[in-house]
């Protein structure tokens, strides 16, 4: 009674009516009255209601302009983003539903308010989200709110691929040092294995030209030792896919033709005597070993490529590669490994239980490109730092030993200090196997057929402003 009392006196008050004391019974009595005691009752129910539908009015148009952000997909790229509507203004927004997703390829959850699927085509796109508001009557038709969805183009799409020019015969094929634009290859390799791919760039795919890098292997039956060559023409020489070809063969060669006269005997003997006793004379003796032998392989490497271009009527320059590669041999004692390596790319050795990385060479890196040196460069050979391209070490067992060319490096690696750190080899290896971003993963088990399939299909991997060609050799 005191609520109807009240407002009646304000009412009365608002129209300049005052009780007078005179009336004051009389007041109370009509205050008291049935009727106005349900008017005023009435009133203020409704007053609460039109009350409650202006905040609700207010609630809704908050909601419509309020921005809400849909986080940019990419085409073919596994999309999932949660939609926040715990910030202010949306709190009380119910009953979502988005009308035109599908079209996209992607799909609102309403239970985890997320938005996901695998967006079919790019563009910028305005998408229907209806809702409804806590408060509102059961029946009321839902409200329309229009969001923009853009779907970037998957980057990879932008690139052509467009197969280098192979020819009608095989004598254009010799005349223009044609290669097929992608190799892989899984061979055992005497005790151990190896799988091996190389594949063409998307930049050079893009424009039709050819793959520059080049990979060689083999295992000499006689001697037990086996030899692995990868080599990366360089991009700004016409003839670099020739040069990083002959260089491989002719380190094959090399080791063919030398490396199986009385010296290995004595070798071996040394490297035993070197396990038994590890001393300062027996080291001197290993490297002049591997001077000898693997600076002679280089600069064998180094002529043939020289005897091409003068047959060829070209400058050598025009045939510019690295050239990495590392000779193995299985002991009782365990593994000798050699390596040479001129140019960026890297030898890794990750040992059996991945608990230790040994980088096998220094890599030419420089400022903006610089450094880069290749075989072709005769100043290489007089050097005062020739030594030091040359590698040894004997190691009871590993699990993987790789070479590479820049392409793979420059993309999983980044900088050259990273080579060095065990952890970001195990990631490598992580990758390998599956942990990256398209799970492309390759099981590098010797029972696995096609393995060599899998490495090439990895090597098809994005990564922004990394578009040169790749090879990787993964001993195991």
């Amino acid at each position: 009674m005191f609520e109807t009392k009240q407002y009646i006196e304000s009412l009365l008050h608002e129209n300049n009516i005052n009780v007078l004391s005179i009336r004051e019974k009389l007041f109370e009595e009509y205050v008291n009255e049935e009727f106005n005691i349900e008017a005023v009752k009435q009133i203020k129910e409704k007053q609460k209601i039109m009350m409650d539908k202006w905040l609700l009015k207010n609630k809704i148009e908050d909601i419509l302009a309020k921005q809400i952000i849909i986080p940019n997909a990419t085409v073919g790229k596994p999309y999932q983003a949660i939609l926040d509507f715990n910030q202010p203004d949306l709190q009380d927004i119910s009953g979502i539903e988005f009308e035109n997703l599908a079209q996209y390829g992607l799909n609102f959850n309403s239970e985890l308010k997320i938005i996901e699927g695998n967006p079919s085509h790019s563009g910028d796109f305005k998408v229907k989200m209806k809702f409804s508001v806590l408060g509102e009557e059961e029946n009321t038709e839902p409200h329309e709110k229009w969001l923009s969805l853009v779907i970037n183009a998957n980057p990879k799409s932008l690139w052509k691929n467009i197969a280098s020019d192979e020819g009608r015969d095989e004598d254009w094929k010799a005349k223009n040092f044609w290669k097929a634009d992608n190799v892989s290859d899984f061979q055992p390799i005497g005790d151990k294995n190896i799988v091996v791919a190389s594949k063409r760039g998307r930049s050079h795919a893009n424009v039709g030209s050819f793959r520059d890098d080049d990979f060689g292997f083999k295992h000499y039956k006689d001697n037990g030792w086996s030899v692995v060559c990868v080599a990366d023409g360089a991009g700004s020489a016409k003839l670099a896919r020739q040069g990083s070809k002959i260089a491989c063969d002719a380190v094959i060669e090399y080791f063919a033709e030398n490396f199986n006269d009385e010296n290995l005997i004595a070798f071996d003997e040394l490297l035993l005597d070197h396990h038994h006793k590890k001393g300062v004379d027996t080291q001197k003796k290993i490297s002049h070993f591997v001077y000898y032998n693997l600076s002679k392989a280089a600069f064998y490497a180094h002529h043939k490529i020289e005897e091409f271009a003068t047959k060829a009527e070209s400058s050598l320059k025009d045939f510019h590669s690295t050239l990495i590669f590392a000779l193995f041999k299985k002991y009782d004692f365990g593994y000798a490994i050699l390596t040479f390596g001129v140019g960026d790319c890297p030898i890794g050795l990750l040992n059996k239980d991945l608990t230790n990385i040994k980088l096998m060479n220094w890599l030419d890196v420089g400022e903006f490109g610089g450094g880069t040196r290749f075989i072709t460069m005769p100043e290489i050979f007089s050097s005062d730092k020739f030594s030091t391209r040359l590698g040894f070490t004997l190691i009871e067992d590993f699990s993987y030993l790789m070479l590479m060319t820049d392409g793979i490096y420059d993309a999983k690696f980044v900088v050259e200090a990273n080579l060095e750190k065990l952890e970001k080899w195990k990631d490598f290896v992580e990758d390998l196997q599956g942990n990256n971003e398209d799970k492309v993963a390759v099981s590098i088990d010797s029972s696995n057929d096609e393995i060599a399939n899998q490495l090439s299909t990895w090597m098809d991997f994005w990564s922004s402003g990394n578009h040169d060609d790749r090879t990787l050799a993964i001993i195991f």
